[in-house]
């Protein structure tokens, strides 16, 4: 049962999923302002965007221009709202990382149920929200390299090859000045 929706992630799995469309991949990524890649994750297409926000974010490396270790922590995260969830905000404040990601419905339900004891909502900038369109452009950079875009490989580390290779690609058209 390789396509168990309840079977957990293992190591050496080939990151295809059953999903509404078929065999399919998620790429979950982080990108800067300039539409870059700066961190990506492969997983099944069945599985949720959520448990994949803290790696992802522990996998954020940007270079400095000078000497130095290079920065793990952006200023703020903007996500949608499938990365909404306490843990994802409670490891965003305990890094001194600005959340911005928009509460769900279904949470937003439940705070109000509980009264005072719900606490008072997570505070959003919707002004700063608007950009997150980078991740959506970023995306579509990706998706103009064939490879990536229509996932003909069967191995995750040769697909992530694929992914890396676009990522870099998009990188030299693009330089840090």
């Amino acid at each position: 049962m390789a396509n168990d929706k309840n079977s957990p992630a293992r190591p050496g799995r080939e990151a295809l999923g059953r999903s509404r469309g078929g065999l399919s991949t998620k790429i979950h990524l982080t990108a800067d302002r300039r539409c870059r890649p700066v961190s990506r994750i492969l997983s099944p297409g069945q599985h949720g965007d959520c448990p994949q926000f803290i790696p992802l974010m522990e996998a954020v490396r940007v270079r400095r221009r000078g000497l130095g270790r290079p920065r793990t922590r952006p200023g703020a995260a903007l996500a949608d709202k499938a990365y909404s969830s306490a843990a994802n905000r409670v490891y965003l404040r305990k890094r001194g990382i600005k959340a911005v990601i928009p509460v769900k419905e279904d949470q937003k339900k439940h705070r109000r149920a509980r009264g005072r004891a719900g606490a008072r909502p997570p505070a959003f900038d919707a002004g700063r929200y608007k950009e997150r369109n980078t991740v959506e452009r970023c995306f579509s950079k990706l998706r103009q390299f064939r490879a990536v875009a229509t996932r003909y490989d069967k191995r995750e580390f040769i697909y992530q090859g694929a992914v890396d290779v676009a990522s870099i690609r998009i990188w030299l058209r693009d330089p840090v000045q």
